[in-house]
């Protein structure tokens, strides 16, 4: 009997979960000759193919959709076991490729990373920074950490922490275009938009009595980094729908003002996120429960409790 070729089992399960070659090659620090290499001979052994092939697409064949289950328990099996005979003696080691949006992991994951390092000195941490959705299988990432509301996915997500957006002005804006008091209010004035949302234009509120309300809205200045609209609204160029991460500061120190108190849009919250197998190697796992501890409870101050509390009155 044959012994059977685990390796190329668990590249078929990578091409699977990631939809293409590359991806999986990738998703294992290999090159994409040796994963194709590795699925001809689980194809050759079977005598039929395992995926159908095209220019533009790859696709599970009959044979290949009825093995991927037991493929994937396979190759779970010896990951658990491998995982639990190793636990005991295992001192982490490696990299973790960890991706984070631009702005908030400069600001609020850098940050973590020095003390985290200094405490696993065998694991090094490969940074990606980017306000692009990427694909976490295709990039072969570890760990990304994510802001928004999640769509269901196969990916594993863990919520850390709520993240409140704020409409936000500079007091001289305001001096000049004045103050909205409703959300409608908004279709009327200046607006900077933040394009990594869909659809960037509609902004929607919770009013204090549960109704929610949508405005379309336009302005001079569109970005996809949250953080390139902050010297736009400063300079008092427009109204922003900011993130409290990146509007703390200015708030609490008058450089830019909280509007519509009584009117909360819908609120985000920053997620880890994992690709789809449950198991993960000790280094990443230290670094999620880091995360999750310190994240916990969100370092920055500003809160739309607070700014209810500090708003101007109403003339």
């Amino acid at each position: 009997m044959l012994v059977p070729d685990f390796e190329a089992w668990d590249l078929f399960v990578a091409v699977a979960e990631a939809g293409s070659f590359a991806g999986a090659a990738r998703a294992r620090n290999l090159s994409v000759p040796t994963v194709s290499r590795a699925v001809a001979r689980l194809e050759e052994r079977l005598g039929a193919a395992l995926f159908h092939r095209t220019s533009r697409r790859l696709s599970l064949s009959v044979l290949g959709q009825d093995a991927l289950a037991e493929a994937q328990a396979l190759v779970l099996a010896a990951q658990k076991m491998e995982e639990r005979l190793g636990e005991a003696t295992a001192v982490p080691a490696g990299v973790i490729r960890l991706a984070a949006p631009l702005e908030f992991g400069r600001a609020h994951i850098a940050p973590l990373l020095p003390e985290f390092l200094a405490r696993h000195p065998q694991v090094s941490i490969d940074l990606s920074l980017d306000d692009a959705r990427i694909d976490i299988v295709a990039s072969g990432q570890d760990v990304v950490l994510r802001i928004g509301q999640l769509a269901d996915s196969s990916l594993i997500a863990r919520r850390l922490c709520p993240v409140q957006r704020i409409p936000v002005a500079s007091p001289a804006y305001l001096q000049a275009h004045g103050r909205p008091l409703h959300p409608a209010d908004l279709a009327k004035h200046q607006c900077l938009l933040y394009t990594n949302v869909s659809p960037p234009d509609v902004w929607r509120f919770a009013g204090p009595d549960g109704a929610d309300y949508s405005v379309t809205v336009s302005g001079p200045l569109r970005a996809n980094s949250g953080g390139a609209l902050n010297p736009a609204c400063l300079a008092g160029a427009g109204i922003a729908l900011q993130p409290d991460f990146l509007v703390a500061d200015l708030l609490e120190d008058g450089r830019l003002e909280p509007l519509l108190c009584d009117w909360r849009p819908a609120p985000l919250g920053l997620y880890l996120i994992t690709p789809p197998s449950p198991l993960r190697p000790l280094r990443v796992r230290l670094l999620m429960d880091w995360l999750a501890e310190r994240l916990r409870t969100p370092p920055w101050a500003w809160t739309p409790e607070k700014a209810a509390r500090d708003r101007p009155a109403a003339p």
